[in-house]
């Protein structure tokens, strides 16, 4: 027997080219000279979270979430066509854009107003390059007015219900019209709340709004789902944000937020941009008809 024993016996799974010499001390066996590793042909399990060659639609991204996700999903490789009320809030989140070498289309427009959905989706499309088809709807324009239940108007019933509920159902509507006739296989997202799952002690109107906007993503997603589009939502607790910069201000509301956080702390806007831009990739290829809540365990906060 050979004193090296099985020295040098080559072994087909590790190597997809085999050179051999001569073993000069054992001439039955031989050598590889030089190996050549084989390239790693192990299944790949994690999906791509890459938006690239993507266009995405974020309303209300002037600022605070909207801006945050905008940015975000640039970043992850998409372009971007924003809109919001505010032109100058759009063109310096538009800068912002760009110098990460992607696309933007802002879009100053109120979204409140009738007919405004079809015609901004039109506006929008027509600016693509050919063959390219708006991807990614995030509905994310909202606005809140805090009252009490007795002192609700009919106005701010229908400001909040205009700008939180329709708006996102228009634009849903006419980009999911578009997604379907260009065979596109389309994300759409809305920024809903806690508020439209846990009963909070003030917002009956804005609570309502999103409890209704939760449930629109569930039929949507029903509905969507043989065209191959994606419906779901994203539910925030607290962020630091223009809407909620006021009562956050306020010492004594902060700490009763707080006591309710099991993490303790506020959320940052940053920390919405990984929720969205998973439901926007295909790494979420299976999910749909879901509301993700991003609360730091406030709504699990039992006793």
């Amino acid at each position: 027997m050979c004193p090296l024993g099985v020295w040098g016996r080559p072994h087909a799974a590790h190597f997809s080219q085999q050179v051999f010499a001569v073993n000069p001390l054992c001439p039955s066996l031989h050598f590889r000279h030089p190996p050549t590793p084989t390239p790693n042909i192990m299944p790949t399990y994690l999906p791509s979270f890459s938006l690239s060659k993507k266009t995405a639609l974020v309303t209300g991204a002037g600022r605070g979430i909207g801006k945050a996700l905008a940015i975000g999903l640039a970043e992850a490789g998409a372009d971007v066509a924003i809109i919001a009320r505010t032109s100058a809030d759009l063109d310096a989140v538009a800068d912002e854009i760009r110098k990460l070498g992607r696309q933007c289309y802002p879009v100053t427009a109120d979204l409140s107003q009738k007919d405004a959905a079809h015609q901004i989706v039109d506006s929008i499309v027509s600016q693509l390059p050919p063959g390219r088809h708006i991807d990614i709807l995030i509905n994310n324009a909202g606005t809140n007015i805090r009252n009490k239940a007795l002192d609700v108007t009919s106005d701010e019933w229908d400001t909040i219900m205009s700008t939180n509920l329709k708006s996102a159902f228009t634009l849903s509507q006419s980009v999911a019209a578009h997604m379907k006739h260009h065979n596109v296989s389309g994300r759409i997202i809305n920024i809903s709340s806690v508020a439209g799952s846990v009963a909070l002690r003030t917002g009956v109107v804005y609570g309502a709004s999103k409890a209704a906007l939760d449930h629109m993503t569930r039929i949507l997603s029903l509905e969507w789902a043989p065209f191959n589009i994606r419906v779901n939502a994203i539910g925030p607790w607290y962020f630091r944000t223009p809407l909620t910069e006021g009562v956050l201000g306020d010492e004594k509301y902060l700490g009763s937020v707080l006591e309710r956080t099991p993490m303790g702390r506020i959320g940052e806007v940053a920390e919405l941009v990984g929720p969205a831009v998973f439901l926007a990739s295909d790494a979420s290829a299976y999910v749909t008809g879901q509301v993700l809540l991003v609360d730091g365990g406030m709504s699990v906060f039992g006793f």
